[in-house]
């Protein structure tokens, strides 16, 4: 199976991942992100392999997006999968400590960017029908609760349950949605999250054994290539080294 997959926030972890991994098996690319150069670098990577299509794109601006689904040149206009995997954390620290802009960033992008990128695509998947696959990159931190999640936490839960209630409003169409949630995987997603601070970023993954953004793009390609009567609703995973903590109790 082949088809074009368009992806947000592909210019670097799992975007970048899951590009090189569709381009591998032969489908054309529709590559989205901030970065221009990154973007432009991945055209020329793997231009020479698959079609590919970029576009700068800020996916928190609705009118930039709705602007890029239409005006997609022909060859790229059936789209078979959407990976909706622009997102990011921001603020590690308690709640109490956090700054509201990066609260307000994480909304707008984690929240209102995918709503706006799926609003814009969806005719493009509905016209494909059966086969097609929206796949929302969520987060554990969606389901567990941990210190310093508070917003990225809350967002993650809204796209699980976004991703849900799109699969009762598709139901009849073919169209398939999922939510994709890794757990702890050595991205520059950290590195982001700490605002640059690579002594902090690199802390995270000290001493354990994370997932990559290639073992994340490998299962998205699962899903999005599953036979057409195969949906599967949520998928979680992490390392083998990452389970649930125990309760946190405050005592005196």
């Amino acid at each position: 199976m082949s088809g074009t997959v368009f992806i947000t926030g592909a210019t670097s972890g799992f975007g970048r991942a899951t590009a090189r991994r569709f381009a591998k098996a032969g489908w054309s690319l529709i590559l989205t992100g901030r970065r221009l150069e990154r973007l432009h670098a991945l055209l020329d990577e793997l231009g020479a392999q698959v079609p590919v299509h970029v576009a700068a794109l800020d996916v928190r601006d609705a009118a930039a997006v709705a602007a890029v689904a239409a005006g997609l040149p022909p060859a790229f206009q059936r789209v078979t999968a959407l990976i909706n995997n622009a997102g990011l954390a921001l603020a590690p620290v308690p709640a109490q400590q956090a700054n509201l802009a990066d609260w307000h960033t994480m909304i707008d992008t984690n929240v209102t960017g995918l709503v706006n990128v799926t609003h814009a695509v969806l005719p493009a998947l509905l016209a494909t029908g059966a086969g097609a696959s929206i796949i929302n990159i969520g987060s554990i931190a969606g389901e567990c609760p941990y210190p310093g999640s508070h917003v990225y936490g809350a967002s993650k839960a809204f796209v699980k349950q976004f991703s849900y209630n799109l699969r009762c409003d598709l139901l009849s169409t073919g169209v398939r949605v999922t939510d994709v949630a890794p757990g702890i995987a050595e991205t520059e997603f950290t590195l982001v999250r700490t605002q640059g601070d690579e002594k902090a970023a690199g802390e995270v993954y000290q001493g354990t054994t994370p997932l990559t953004a290639e073992d994340i793009a490998e299962q998205i390609f699962h899903v999005a290539t599953l036979p057409a009567h195969i949906n599967i609703n949520r998928l979680e995973m992490v390392p083998v080294r990452q389970a649930w903590g125990p309760f946190a109790i405050d005592r005196d």
